[in-house]
């Protein structure tokens, strides 16, 4: 699927399971949760955090997974809200990156 397909996908369901957007700012709390969920089983998989429960441990790999695709989810919301093309924002952003950062990490020590 394409950013443009998924930005398209998003709006019909919106349109036709999910009755309407949610305003652009409790799109942006939504997101902010969905950021923290996302934060919270990293710090569990990668970071010193341990799982309160053992068999939460198992599930992380899909929960991981899920909540990453809440997080597209709701960014796309936002995006269709605000006239955004994200196929577009993220080609401009790449390039705004390649030649901003062309030598910066090539050059960066700590990348070695």
């Amino acid at each position: 699927m394409t950013l443009q397909e998924a930005q398209t996908s998003v709006d019909e369901w919106i349109n036709t399971i999910g009755v309407r957007y949610y305003s652009e700012l409790t799109n942006m709390a939504v997101l902010t949760e969905e950021t923290g969920e996302v934060a919270r089983l990293i710090a569990r998989l990668y970071g010193e955090q341990s799982f309160k429960n053992p068999a939460d441990e198992a599930a992380a790999p899909a929960a991981l997974a899920d909540e990453m695709a809440d997080v597209l989810f709701v960014l796309i919301c936002l995006a269709n809200q605000t006239g955004v093309d994200l196929t577009e924002a993220l080609r401009k952003n790449l390039a705004k990156k390649t030649v901003r950062d062309a030598d910066r990490h090539a050059n960066n020590e700590k990348l070695r």
